[in-house]
């Protein structure tokens, strides 16, 4: 089989479905197969397939979403694995070429297409270099917005780089993911110490170890209906577990490489924006109690 594209429902039933109606409805010219990990709490939420819409449905407890994506990729037959979020749309018979591409180009390891959010602006997550100390201060202190044309300054987002051509880059988003099978199973897939978010720069990260290639290809691109069931609702636990994987990422990563003043200066500023953001949380919800 071509492809295997995995997708983990967590309470998000009708934003899955669409997804995997857009897949049916658009999806020609290969072998290909859903793996549907479902891990929802809510029985209401569980997704139920069509039998004119054949769809491998996993029922697993929570452990994440690393967990949820190699519990798929075990069952996988596909010789391409395609991690896909449900809360995204494919509106073009793109995977074909995605496959293509990564039949026809050996040395790459990992690739994403364009990603665009509903109002038409690209979603900068499926064109980023790696979060180091260095280049996340810059993108937070907003140096990239102010010299988008500098690859010093735009080292995280990558503003420098041209979205509509190929580029190598250090990471794609895990809204959509493709990766051989056999350089996923290599890696030892996705580390799901990572309870949610990171897992993709991660993942990302070890497969530049190795020396292949990280790809955006946006000859196409998908819809991103973003945050529908992520921090976009600025759920404490949700911004826990976001600000959480950011720690984990650079003690993973960076930590043996910089001395303790800047561990000391990265975790205290981690702590600081995850403080920050629940308070504005907190005082959303106060106001919205004293309507």
């Amino acid at each position: 089989m071509d492809l295997s594209i995995i997708i983990i429902n967590h309470n998000t039933k009708a934003l899955t479905q669409a997804a995997v109606d857009s897949l049916f409805r658009h999806t020609k010219g290969i072998d290909w197969e859903i793996i549907l990990v479902d891990n929802s709490a809510e029985e209401r939420e569980r997704f139920r397939p069509s039998p004119e819409m054949p769809v491998k449905v996993i029922r697993v407890e929570n452990r994440g979403f690393s967990h949820g994506c190699n519990t798929g990729a075990r069952l996988a037959t596909g010789r391409n694995l395609l991690f896909l979020n449900p809360d995204t749309l494919i509106s073009t018979n793109l995977l074909p070429e995605c496959v293509r591409y990564l039949d026809e180009h050996r040395e790459t390891g990992t690739l994403g297409v364009k990603i665009l959010l509903p109002d038409g602006r690209l979603d900068h997550g499926c064109k980023r270099g790696f979060p180091s100390p260095i280049s996340a201060f810059y993108y937070l202190a907003g140096f990239d917005h102010r010299h988008p044309q500098d690859p010093k300054y735009c080292s995280y987002r990558l503003l420098h780089l041209d979205p509509d051509k190929i580029h190598s880059i250090d990471a794609v988003s895990g809204a959509f993911l493709m990766t051989p099978k056999a350089v996923y199973e290599e890696v030892q897939g996705f580390d799901e110490t990572f309870f949610m978010y990171g897992e993709d720069l991660d993942y990302c990260f070890r497969i530049k170890k190795t020396g292949r290639q990280v790809i955006y290809y946006p000859k196409f691109s998908i819809l991103h209906l973003k945050g529908q069931s992520g921090l976009h609702h600025k759920k404490n636990e949700i911004l826990y577990h976001f600000y959480n994987a950011m720690k984990q990422f650079y003690r993973k990563h960076y930590q043996k490489k910089y001395g303790i003043g800047v561990r000391f200066m990265v975790y205290t500023a981690i702590t600081g924006l995850y403080f920050f953001e629940r308070g504005k949380n907190e005082g959303y919800r106060i106001g919205r109690g004293l309507r």
